[in-house]
């Protein structure tokens, strides 16, 4: 498994399941929909009301995990990063991947309320389980940007 290997199958998913800490110590979870750059940003939308907003705002860290939603498929990333809310060319850069992928994400950029989160990582495992003996690859956030090769 190489990194180019590694974005093709990130990007044949649509949903994560992201994980964040409560102000109160305890564990979050939801799925959310999402985008993969080059570099392995991972880019979402939620409403501000969402738990995940205010507890990312507090605290950065995050966890997704990828794949692993097809029966018989048993193929995940875990993914560990840090969160923040990009803005201005950055945003506007990001946004427009993520409108590629979900058009309908366009409608909902005037909901009032609405923010976007973007991952970068800093940690990447990757488990196939359909092999025997499993491929299991790990990954530093450095490794997998765009400049760092295949």
């Amino acid at each position: 498994m190489n990194r180019v290997e590694l974005l093709e199958f990130v990007r044949s998913q649509t949903l994560a399941v992201q994980a964040s800490v409560a102000p109160s110590g305890g564990p979050q979870a939801a799925v959310v929909a999402f985008v993969v750059t080059d570099d392995f940003e991972i880019l979402f939308d939620a409403l501000d009301t969402a738990r995940k907003i205010p507890n990312l705002r507090n605290n950065p860290r995050i966890a997704l995990v990828i794949g692993g939603l097809i029966q018989g498929d048993e193929r995940t990333v875990q993914y560990e990063g840090v969160a923040d809310e990009p803005r201005g060319a950055q945003l506007e850069r990001l946004k427009e991947i993520y409108f590629a992928r979900f058009p309908e994400g366009r409608d909902r950029q005037t909901w009032p309320g609405i923010v976007y989160v973007r991952v970068r990582p800093r940690w990447v495992r990757y488990s196939d389980y359909n092999r025997r003996p499993p491929e299991i690859a790990v990954f530093k956030g450095e490794q997998l940007r765009a400049s760092a090769g295949p």
